[in-house]
């Protein structure tokens, strides 16, 4: 993991943080500034920059994290009415950590952009 990654210490345990959820592949988390009622972060635990670092894409699955995604948006009691899952990919789509992360956001309308 690494050091200086903000994601990478919570995993760690060296930042305390409520983790809503966490396996041996990957945490949620609540974004400390949300877009709406619901805004939670489906981090992996092993670091991966941005899905443009392919060699660490290949090995990890990016599967669970969806589906970690639809069962937040159950137990949040979005899967109904709808919820948004992105994935900021460079300073220009606003990604801010440079460790992967999926947004589940929802709770209300999001319209075309959210």
């Amino acid at each position: 993991m690494e050091s200086t990654c903000i994601f990478c210490e919570i995993a760690n345990g060296d930042i305390e943080s409520d983790i809503l959820y966490q396996d041996a592949w990957a945490f949620v988390i609540r974004d400390l500034s949300p877009r709406a009622p619901v805004h939670l972060l489906i981090i992996p635990i092993q670091h991966i920059e941005s899905l443009s670092n392919a060699s660490q894409i290949k090995t990890f699955p990016l599967g669970h994290l969806l589906h970690l995604c639809e069962e937040m948006a159950i137990s949040h009691n979005l899967f109904k009415e709808g919820y948004r899952v992105t994935i900021n990919q460079g300073e220009n789509a606003g990604q801010t950590i440079s460790h992967l992360h999926f947004h589940l956001i929802g709770g209300r309308n999001l319209g075309p952009e959210g």
